[in-house]
């Protein structure tokens, strides 16, 4: 039983990291176009301050780092870390879904092999 909850665990951690990029990711190109200096820089953190998908992002890696700290304490980090590669894999499948992102076939490759690399772990 005690696997099952970690492993959910991990999964809600996994959860909330995708939420928390995709959202970062669609509120910044909300910012538009900007030069990278640091006067501007300053201008587009406070901006992105305000943007109500870069407070959920944030709000999702906060969340996210406490379901950690559980899973942590619960589980061989050696088993738990290599789970969070499947951040990678929903994070691109759904950038590809929502956001347009173009992913390659070779992305697609990389995907398949992280997954493989997971389900080995999950079964040890």
């Amino acid at each position: 039983m005690l696997n099952y909850l970690v492993l959910s665990l991990i999964l809600l951690d996994v959860a909330l990291n995708v939420v928390g990029q995709l959202s970062l990711k669609f509120g910044m190109s909300k910012m538009g176009n900007f030069s990278i200096s640091l006067p501007t820089l300053l201008s587009v953190f406070s901006r992105a301050a305000l943007n109500p998908f870069i407070i959920l992002g944030v709000f999702c890696y906060g969340m996210g780092f406490l379901v950690w700290l559980i899973v942590l304490a619960k589980a061989d980090v050696s088993y738990a870390y290599p789970m969070i590669s499947l951040g990678y894999v929903f994070t691109a499948v759904l950038a590809w879904l929502l956001l347009g992102e173009n992913v390659t076939l070779t992305r697609f490759g990389g995907i398949l092999i992280t997954c493989l690399g997971v389900f080995i772990i999950a079964r040890s």
